[in-house]
């Protein structure tokens, strides 16, 4: 049977001209049986389209980690490391990540207790969610009527010592059903996107770049940013914004010399655009939660200086600065009508291009509901590359 795509169910609330090329059911083919040919196809849909989805499959731990190495086979390590997260206790991941045992690039992901569950005889697990974590709450009424918010837009990687992962897989495998939940956003706009319980949200990085203005555009492909060392260490005492894009500026961070033992090499400065060498578009891909400071190169010569940001380039220390400049850039690609809300089912399988979206879990669970999912990336090989010459000479 040959290998067949759909386009993905959007929410009423889509702008279905931005989602042409983003995300595609396939059909025809396990994903954790390919041929090399059929692996070759799904890597070049993937990489096409961002998300690709596999409905009603039986896929084992191994299989999920053979399936992610393939896209990057000199990759071996968990994105964080293998058996890292649960070490650290003073990392904001480390209630959310249990290794599976005999996989430890596998993680199992989800809320509720599970006994006797693939080589753990007890595993507690807690869903992500934004009370703790935001600065401010939804409350307790609204939260009984069905309000929620995103928890954190994020990309899957360490940010610090390890490259950023090529492909994240997620697979269901116990899905609680429920309301339907409405996200409000919490800014000061009015803006709000219906949910299904536990989604996981999805943006383009496409997209987030594409709509950005000409000046914005310049400045997003002539600037790297530098990440904390240590960054969900450094950020686990501050607070996050409503919409779950960033930190709150109120110098709560943990000091740099309080953090675990860190080494200035291993400390990660990334393009903020990162190119996608299968269709040579550029994704704007930043953690917004991790950034610490923003490197701006001038404009390249002959390039007009009218309305430019940083002519003569820029180096930015100052953390509100730098998150402001973010928060200005990414807020538009998170409004509702850009938002894909993936509907899970038992035994959905989600490959997304983890250099290519931003991602967050979403909702909030009582502690008796059982959500159980397996999640696999790998720390990749190389570091993303940014935006060519002619990009630059394009946009800026």
């Amino acid at each position: 049977m040959a290998i067949e795509t759909f386009p993905i169910p959007l929410p009423p609330a889509a702008d279905a001209s931005k989602f042409k090329d983003f995300g595609r059911e396939v059909r025809g083919v396990h994903p954790g049986r390919l041929t090399d040919k059929e692996f070759k196809e799904i890597e070049r849909l993937l990489y096409e389209h961002d998300v690709l989805l596999f409905r009603n499959i039986d896929l084992s731990p191994e299989e999920q980690y053979k399936l992610t190495k393939a896209f990057d086979p000199e990759s071996d390590t968990y994105g964080h490391g293998n058996n890292k997260t649960e070490k650290n206790s003073k990392s904001i991941l480390h209630p959310d990540l249990k290794t599976i045992p005999r996989v430890p690039q596998v993680q199992l992901i989800g809320n509720g207790t599970v006994y006797d569950y693939e080589g753990l005889a007890e595993a507690k697990l807690r869903h992500p969610q934004h009370p703790g974590f935001h600065k401010t709450e939804i409350s307790p009424e609204d939260a009984a009527k069905g309000y929620t918010r995103f928890y954190r837009w994020h990309i899957d990687a360490a940010l610090y010592n390890f490259s950023p992962p090529k492909v994240t897989t997620l697979y269901a495998v116990k899905v609680p059903r429920g309301e339907r939940q409405i996200v409000r956003y919490d800014d000061g706009t009015s803006d709000e996107l219906e949910v299904p319980l536990g989604t996981t949200a999805f943006v383009s990085g496409v997209t987030m770049f594409e709509i950005l203005p000409p000046e914005l555009k310049s400045l997003a492909v002539r600037s790297k940013v530098r990440y904390a060392p240590h960054p969900y260490v450094w950020m686990a005492p501050a607070r996050a914004l409503s919409t779950g894009l960033g930190i709150v500026s109120d110098g709560l961070e943990m000091p740099l010399n309080a953090l675990p033992e860190w080494e200035e090499s291993k400390i990660k400065t990334f393009p903020v655009c990162w190119l996608n060498s299968v269709t040579d578009k550029l994704h704007f891909q930043v953690h917004p939660c991790g950034v610490q400071e923003l490197f701006v190169d001038p404009l390249p010569e002959g390039a007009s200086r009218d309305g430019a940001l940083y002519p003569d380039g820029a180096h930015i220390t100052d953390l509100k600065e730098v998150r402001d400049i973010f928060y200005k850039m990414q807020r538009p690609a998170i409004d509702p009508k850009l938002v894909y809300p993936h509907d899970w089912s038992e035994k959905d399988l989600v490959l997304f291009h983890n250099r290519g979206v931003l991602h967050t879990v979403v909702g909030t669970f009582s502690a008796d509901r059982i959500r159980a999912f397996h999640q696999c990336n790998l720390a990749a090989s190389s570091d993303p590359l940014g935006p060519t010459p002619e990009h630059v000479k394009r946009f800026a």
